[in-house]
């Protein structure tokens, strides 16, 4: 065991105490010996310009983050060697590297995603899919000072391995560690947060515009996936920035995935030699020039000869390109590929073409890649880590480990509707999101003729539902609460205004664990109880979510909603009872006490129970009720409590304005805060 001092080029000065030999860490000997402490005086993670005052927040909040990497005897271990990557601290030096020598590096980032990210492999696809773009991106262009933007957040893990966060990939999803998206409060190489996804071509737009204006002339580059492309946001704001026709490149990265299984079964588009070749040309700044020339021409010949030469143009560019191609034309892009999304000479190639264009508006480079595109060694690695195909190791959330698989919510849900839809023959389920949680697939299979599945089109989901409705069905529209914020005008003006019959389950409820705030569910309650017609409820446990289904289902002349948490079930048996329709707006009183009485909504029951048990130890009864309604409330219990209790203590999991908020309200309302109870409320999201 020893200490060194190590000082890297951006100004990090690190001690770490440990074994620090060239074996164990497989570690060059420059600045690989990441620190367990770090003086933050200089780091270059923080925003260039920014005032003193800022520099000192931020570099106080993020050394302390930082600080929480833990001791390197626990923290490197077992792994092939990584030359290259080793001498790689941020995107510059990238810049030197041959082309040869940025494969190499290819090579060995996906052999350190494999290493570090091996327990998480559907994350783990998705930036090995795009780990030589990442690369051509940052050889080309020079962040920070030009601006990347990505949609999707596991397709960032290379790009945070190229700007300085290697060390840190460990702790992703962790307290105090990483986030798996791109931050401004992270690294100064994120010029813009990733959310929801389809958000960074009208970001990136916002910035092109801010550059022109200000007279500058940094490179604007947006990467989306075909993912992101089933939302409308994309197409908004791809058709402004045709309008605008401001300087920016957005890079498609076609991964071939779909919703539609015919889609994925069609051939895959063939790039050749000869395609390579005349992306190559259509990309070069010669071309695009004689292009605009001959624009320009056509124009002062006539409107009939420029309508036919632009008609001559598009048919010419769409005989070269895939299929749909065109799409891109017609909202403004220039349309260039498909280039090969794993050859690092034609992406250069492309790319350094593209930047080197002025004044030519924006660009659309198709990029098209594999997310099973791997090396042997990471391919061996990730099934090594994986040996049983059948035996579940993580959970959906990625928050618990454990070969045995637990039930959750969402499996008790779909048993439920199981047996709804054996009762009720007119029952669709319509699903939104970035992912669908492994139990609903049961669903799709068994109802596959009843079951929509529209990604991450969450206004058209609600929209869709609102018309399945009006058919006469009986639509279940399933969306996670984060998903569900993207489509609150339709539910506000496309549902509830017209006290459409949908139900809406909203999953992954309240705090989500590892997966940090992109994913918390915490408006819901909020957002969806201020509407005038929608019923809003919440189960205490997996027993009440089965006859919240069955209410759901008898439910004819309005909307409603109910929410319930990512997770495992409060009982470990399996044991299913049929649905019992709930009388609306009742809720039930689970143990009596005195003085004090909890009450509880949603998950956030159990709590409350727990608590009374550890208060009965003490000589302390106090009553735990379950309200299961938020809307409307049961105000004869409400009453009951406060007329029998000095302390009535609301807890639930969720923003400010859910259902402490409309407890209070009645309260203050029928004049019970005149008596002797004392209304407080606990709540897991202080921070809001």
């Amino acid at each position: 065991m020893g200490s060194a001092v190590a000082q890297c080029p951006h100004g990090i000065t690190s001690h770490s105490t440990g074994n620090l030999g060239q074996k164990k860490l497989g570690y060059s000997s420059r600045c690989s010996k990441f620190p367990c402490q770090l003086d933050f005086a200089r780091f270059g993670l923080l925003h260039q310009g920014s005032s003193a005052a800022s520099s000192s927040d931020h570099s106080t909040e993020f050394g302390r983050r930082i600080n929480a990497v833990p001791d390197m005897d626990d923290m490197f271990w077992d792994k092939v060697p990584t030359p290259l990557l080793d001498m790689v601290e941020n995107p510059i030096h990238l810049k030197n590297l041959s082309v040869q020598e940025l494969k190499e590096l290819a090579s060995e980032i996906r052999s350190e995603l494999s290493c570090i990210m091996s327990e998480k492999p559907n994350s783990l696809k998705a930036s090995l899919a795009v780990v030589e773009l990442t690369i051509a991106i940052h050889h080309v262009f020079h962040a920070p000072v030009d601006k990347i933007l990505w949609d999707v957040g596991e397709q960032t893990y290379a790009h945070k391995i190229l700007t300085g966060r290697r060390a840190l990939m460990r702790m992703m999803r962790q307290k105090n560690g990483l986030s798996s998206f791109t931050s401004r409060f992270e690294s100064e190489y994120d010029s813009f947060g990733t959310g929801h996804g389809c958000n960074s071509v009208s970001a990136g737009l916002g910035m092109a515009i801010a550059r022109d204006i200000k007279g500058k002339r940094d490179r604007v580059v947006t990467v989306i996936s075909n993912a992101t492309t089933l939302a409308g946001q994309v197409y908004e704001a791809m058709s402004n920035a045709g309008y605008l026709d401001s300087n920016m490149i957005v890079i498609l990265n076609d991964s071939r995935r779909s919703l539609h299984p015919k889609i994925e079964q069609e051939p895959k588009t063939s790039i050749t030699a000869l395609s390579s070749t005349l992306i190559k040309i259509q990309s070069s700044k010669s071309f695009r020039k004689f292009r605009e020339a001959a624009k320009g021409i056509t124009k002062r010949i006539g409107r009939g000869m420029h309508e036919l030469a632009a008609k001559f143009d598009e048919y010419a560019r769409g005989m070269i390109g895939p299929q749909g191609s065109t799409l891109f034309e017609e909202l403004g892009l220039y349309y260039i590929g498909p280039v090969d999304g794993h050859n690092l000479e034609d992406l250069i190639c492309v790319l350094q073409q593209v930047s080197s264009l002025d004044s030519m508006g924006p660009v659309l480079i198709h990029v098209i890649t594999e997310d099973n595109h791997q090396d042997a060694e990471c391919n061996e690695k990730i099934e090594a880590d994986n040996p049983q195909e059948g035996m579940i190791t993580i959970s959906y959330d990625d928050s618990v480990s454990s070969s045995v698989q637990t039930r959750t919510y969402s499996d008790c849900l779909v048993d439920s509707l199981l047996m709804e839809a054996e009762k009720h023959k007119d029952i669709v389920l319509v699903h939104a999101g970035m992912e669908m949680e492994p139990s609903f697939q049961v669903l799709q299979e068994t109802f596959a003729d009843r079951f929509f599945d529209v990604g991450m089109a969450e206004q058209h989901a609600v929209t869709f539902s609102a018309g399945l409705s009006r058919g006469g069905l009986r639509p279940f529209c399933i969306i996670p609460s984060t998903f569900l914020q993207r489509a609150y005008d339709q539910v506000v003006h496309d549902v509830d205004r017209q006290k459409i019959p949908v139900r809406f389950v909203i999953t992954s409820a309240g705090l989500v664990g590892n997966s940090g705030p992109v994913y918390c569910g915490a408006f819901d309650v909020t957002f969806m109880s201020c509407l005038p017609n929608m019923i809003v409820m919440a189960p205490s446990d997996e027993d009440e979510l089965v006859d919240m289904v069955a209410t759901a289902a008898q439910i004819d002349d309005r909307p409603v909603c109910f929410r319930y948490p990512r997770g495992a079930i409060v009982r470990t048996d399996h044991f299913m009872h049929p649905g019992i329709p709930l009388e609306i707006g009742k809720g039930r009183v689970l143990v009596e006490g005195k003085e004090v009485a909890l009450l509880g909504y949603g998950a956030m029951v159990q709590n409350c129970l727990k608590a009374q048990a550890l208060l009965s130890r003490l000589g302390i009864e106090v009553t735990v009720a379950d309200a299961r309604f938020c809307k409307p409330l049961d105000t004869e219990l409400l009453t009951l409590l406060c007329e029998n209790h000095k302390f009535l203590i609301t807890v639930e999991e969720g923003s400010i304005g859910g259902f402490a908020s409309h407890v209070a309200q009645f309260i203050a309302l029928n004049g019970h805060l005149d008596g002797t109870v004392k209304v407080m409320n606990i709540r897991n999201f202080h921070f809001w």
